[in-house]
């Protein structure tokens, strides 16, 4: 089993390919992976059809989460509802998320959001080499004025790094097989001082962040509300309607801190896009001046009229996805699929890279295209939309179009990923507003000559850029004034 240090989607594709089916067993197909580390059965998906097979056809067997002792124990992660085991706790979760970010209400964030992404392009005016803390510090603080009505101003700002931090842990942590303690999990009661311990050190220190995150802020708006001067937010709100209040805080503004984390890697993707695909950006540019003129910021009631742009955005998240291996299920029954005994207990994983990088669903694949989504200048609604398996599989996360609901059987069409739609409106702020002022070009060298860019991303839950350099500069005259006025209005 490839280590967490490793690409493991990339390894487990190239399994894909070669050994076909099961490993255990002699099959033509190659779309299935089946292995057994340490006595623990894993079984890998590479195409939507298992995956909505098994996940969605046969969730109440496959709704389960994988037992990590490192992250629900050691690190006392087990708030965390993207990897709770399905049961009566997880769904109160569900339900109460929901509630906040349902596709109906999450408009009620589109000012911070703005307002955020009008602060982020005030910041690259001023220190565009910067760009890529900037790009942090925008959706740190965005979590912060929705979970909690705390304003961040200063980069240093202590909520900021430990929102950072914390995501840090969750990545290197949250893939099956990152440490052994997942595997043996008496491995947790062995001491910190013990020899070959560190993953209990590295647990203590995660644990540290994870605490001050969610309790140092929680604990500002219990006082602000008692003072009378606590801003609106879902914090707030938690606090006066539900018992247990707390747990149920912690549990929302993480998987906040995850949604929103997932967009900020994914502009950091479009960046390096950008830079990569100039012709890409000059299309996006030019439907972007049709609608505004060049004399105005967009805003979300401009969306409707930028085809390109909604296209660009399901491109990005495509082609390097943030969470490109799914958190991994549990078989809760012995079952049997397609002639193929999956034991109880089985770790079943959907490869959403597999499917996004599958030269028969999506043509050059490696290659950033966003009019592979159009038709005509209009989105094609047959086109495949990547969100099928960008954001998870079954149950918990289900995204199709129409055509893909046909082909693959299923009775459902409708996203039931509550944190998608604010995550969606996250991404579409800052790359219209990015592009509408700034160009993004790759780095010069001394002789003025392009540099060479490379796509590179890091291993992990959350993948991204690993950190690289580029030119952004004001695409005109006007820019700084808009720059300037926008602050100015959200101000």
């Amino acid at each position: 089993m490839p280590r967490g240090g490793q690409h493991q989607w990339v390894a487990y594709d190239k399994w894909l390919k070669k050994y076909g089916a099961l490993c255990l067993y002699d099959s033509e197909d190659s779309d299935m992976v089946y292995f057994e580390l340490l006595g623990q059965p894993v079984l890998v998906l590479g195409s939507l059809k298992r995956t909505n097979d098994l996940f969605e056809k046969r969730s109440s067997n496959y709704s389960d989460r994988i037992r990590m002792p490192m992250v629900l124990e050691l690190m006392e992660m087990d708030y965390n509802m993207s990897l709770l085991p399905y049961g009566q706790w997880w769904r109160r979760h569900r339900r109460v998320f929901n509630q906040h970010f349902h596709q109906n209400t999450v408009w009620r964030y589109r000012p911070i959001q703005l307002r955020e992404a009008r602060a982020l392009l005030h910041r690259l005016l001023i220190s565009p080499e910067n760009f890529l803390h900037h790009i942090r510090h925008s959706f740190s603080a965005t979590i912060m004025s929705v979970a909690y009505g705390i304003s961040v101003e200063d980069s240093g700002d202590p909520y900021i790094t430990n929102a950072e931090e914390a995501l840090v842990g969750l990545a290197e942590a949250g893939i099956p097989g990152s440490f052994l303690v997942d595997l043996i999990p008496a491995l947790k009661y062995i001491p910190s001082w013990f020899p070959g311990a560190g993953f209990r050190r590295k647990a203590e220190q995660w644990r540290k962040v994870n605490n001050e995150l969610a309790q140092k802020p929680f604990k500002q708006v219990e006082d602000e509300m008692q003072n009378g001067t606590a801003l609106p937010s879902l914090a707030a709100t938690l606090i006066e309607r539900l018992p247990d209040k707390s747990h149920d805080l912690y549990a929302e503004e993480r998987k906040i801190a995850e949604d929103v984390a997932a967009v900020a890697y994914a502009v950091q993707a479009f960046f390096l896009a950008m830079a990569l695909y100039p012709e890409v950006q000059k299309k996006a540019q030019a439907e972007l001046d049709s609608v505004l003129g060049g004399n105005r910021l967009p805003d979300f009631s401009d969306r409707e009229s930028l085809p390109y742009i909604n296209a660009l955005l399901k491109e990005s998240v495509r082609w390097y996805q943030v969470t490109p291996l799914a958190i991994g299920h549990m078989c809760s029954e012995d079952d049997e699929y397609d002639g193929y005994f999956i034991p109880r207990g089985t770790v079943v994983m959907g490869n959403g890279w597999s499917i996004l990088h599958d030269p028969e669903v999506f043509s050059n694949p490696f290659e950033y295209n966003p009019d592979r989504y159009l038709k005509d200048g209009k989105l094609d609604p047959n086109a495949i939309n990547p969100d099928c398996a960008a954001f998870g599989f079954g149950r918990r996360t289900h995204f199709v179009n129409n055509l893909m609901a046909q082909q693959l059987n299923l009775n459902s069409v409708e996203s039931i990923c509550p944190g998608r739609h604010m995550s969606d409106n996250g991404l579409y702020s800052i790359v219209t507003s990015v592009l509408s002022v700034f160009d993004i070009k790759a780095p010069v060298d001394d002789l003025g000559n392009p540099v060479k860019l490379k796509q590179e991303f890091t291993a992990g839950l959350l993948s991204y850029p690993v950190p690289f350099n580029c030119i952004i500069k004001p695409r005109r005259s006007t820019a700084e004034a808009l720059i300037r006025e926008g602050i100015e209005v959200d101000h």
